[in-house]
């Protein structure tokens, strides 16, 4: 059963060390989440995927890695002082804060079962509120000492057209790609890491000669579905919505964004967007004399013409721009999505089921009565709790989410409920992640049979170390708990091998043909192959491509 509700992955990621709450033994700070031990590697491997796919496999890409903090006229010049607004309202009854255009996706903080306007709530008048972060530069605080936080990497790139053209001499067409962080402060940060206030990017500028860019915009949304669906997501879970023209950017000639299916639903996943010559022409000097077809802002600060001399025609132009823009937070958060499944690997015991259930009908009852919740925590925890009773037993897996929604810790009977749970679980159910290897944050797992017996506990570490000699194959050793329970743990982070040395390895058992061999377990299949220990390097790598 894939995941149901965002509850199942925030769930998944704090258990397991992929993602915590930023700031967390300080109460947190919305919008802000650490990525933990798993999350970095699992992060790590996407922006290597996208690394490698779009300048390590093309010739027509230079990668840069820009400065956070830039000259405020940058974001003069690109607009974003005087566009990048959200419309700002807030409601006199409950005290929340709400974009005026996205009430449809807020809840009211009385009503969390409301959306605002569907309750008693009053709106002040909407007003412009600028999303991006100030920060004070050098010593002396006064009016010109500050500088923004970026609020994209794209500028970045805008602005070192330029220097990579003239240190690269590049033709046309030709990228240059980024990965970086940016800042926004949103009104509503929600959803998890699907929209917050510090996030990163893997983005690209394309340029192109004016002319060709409606065949490059068809070509890089076509390229884009392709590398997101050989990273596993499916076909199914994935849309291209055609922005009209109402909707679209200042800077916009065209944009597709692709959509995936969240457990939010189909959101956005990656833009791609034609942008015309707005941005070079926009941080250029003389703009008069370069013959512009989007309409920008007088520069009258600027000290480079930012154009491309085309050699065929014998003159400057300035090229048109194809930005592919993706979100990596978004990226894992999709990752996780489509790997996530919830398997019943065996028949739960009548008795099991009716004292989870018994459990849970209690503790929901506490919840209902508890004055340590909020109205809101109340409701969602209620609400999410009555779903998992009525889809017992195929839902008990998700009763790990149910208690590790906000507050739950408060209600004393949620130590029973986990405590009927949780061997419920672990006797019926596996949780599975289904990820591509190359992107799992640990390739192979090492466990010794026996944690006490010094030689196989010896031979299990050299395993481990001569694996991942080399640094391509994440490799770790666990004895922490029984076979079994370690084959679940593993599955659960996505782990897609786990190799266990026991006797047969050391030759002291039934089989003396099995001596210095190990068992090596699929997570997805969980079928078990013998491999000889010299050839299980090989073995590995030809299943990890």
């Amino acid at each position: 059963m894939p995941a149901m509700t965002m509850d199942q992955i925030v769930s998944l990621c704090k258990r397991r060390g992929f993602i915590f709450p930023g700031s967390e033994i300080y109460g947190g700070l919305q919008g802000t989440y650490d990525y933990g031990p798993l999350g970095v590697e699992l992060k790590n491997n996407l922006k290597a995927a996208w690394w490698r796919a779009n300048v390590y496999e093309r010739d027509d890409m230079e990668g840069i890695d820009a400065a956070l903090l830039m000259n405020r006229l940058v974001w003069k010049y690109s607009g974003h002082e005087e566009t990048f607004v959200d419309p700002l309202i807030d409601c006199l009854v409950c005290k929340g804060r709400f974009r005026a255009d996205k009430l449809k996706d807020s809840r009211c903080l009385l009503h969390p079962s409301k959306q605002p306007g569907a309750c008693e709530g009053q709106f002040t008048e909407p007003r412009p509120f600028n999303m991006m972060f100030k920060t004070q530069v050098g010593p002396v605080a006064d009016s010109d000492s500050f500088a923004y936080l970026r609020p994209e990497t794209a500028q970045g790139i805008f602005v070192n057209f330029a220097n990579v053209l003239a240190t690269t001499s590049r033709k046309l067409p030709f990228g240059i790609a980024q990965i970086g962080k940016a800042f926004r402060n949103e009104i509503n940060p929600r959803n998890f890491i699907f929209r917050v206030r510090e996030f990163e990017q893997m983005e690209i500028e394309y340029f192109v000669k004016p002319g060709e860019e409606d065949a490059w915009h068809q070509r890089w949304l076509d390229d884009r579905l392709a590398w997101w669906r050989s990273l596993g997501l499916s076909s199914d879970n994935l849309q291209v919505y055609d922005t009209p023209p109402e909707e679209l950017a200042h800077y916009s000639k065209a944009t597709y964004d692709l959509m995936y299916r969240f457990p939010i639903g189909f959101e956005e996943l990656e833009g791609i967007a034609s942008r015309t010559d707005y941005d070079l022409g926009s941080h250029s000097k003389d703009q008069a004399r370069l013959d512009l077809t989007a309409r920008v802002m007088e520069n009258s600060d600027s000290t480079e013409r930012l154009t491309y001399f085309d050699q065929e025609t014998r003159q400057h132009l300035v090229p048109f721009v194809i930005e592919p823009s993706a979100g990596v937070d978004r990226g894992v958060l999709a990752l996780l999505t489509e790997g996530y499944d919830e398997q019943q690997v065996k028949e739960l015991k009548e008795e099991r089921r009716q004292a989870v259930s018994e459990a849970l009908t209690a503790f929901l009852k506490s919840v209902d009565r508890s004055d340590k919740l909020s109205p809101e925590q109340r409701d969602e925890i209620v609400a999410y709790g009555q779903e998992i009773s009525h889809n017992l037993p195929a839902a008990l897996p998700q009763v790990q989410a149910l208690l590790d929604m906000p507050g739950v810790r408060s209600i004393d009977l949620s130590k029973k409920l986990r405590g009927q749970a949780e061997p419920a679980i672990d006797e019926a159910f596996r949780t599975v992640l289904h990820l591509k290897p190359t992107l799992a944050p640990i390739k192979a797992a090492v466990m010794p049979l026996k944690r006490n017996n010094d030689e196989i506990v010896a031979t299990a570490r050299q395993i481990r170390k001569d694996l991942q000699a080399d640094g391509s194959m994440r490799t770790v050793y666990d004895d922490t708990g029984a076979i079994g329970k370690l084959y679940r743990r593993q599955d659960e982070i996505g782990t897609p091998f786990c190799i266990t040395v026991d006797f047969d390895t050391l030759g002291q058992g039934k089989d003396p043909a099995l001596k210095d061999t190990v068992t090596v377990r699929d997570r997805d299949s969980m079928d078990q192959d013998r491999v000889p220990i010299k050839e299980l390097r090989e073995y590995l790598s030809e299943r990890m491509r």
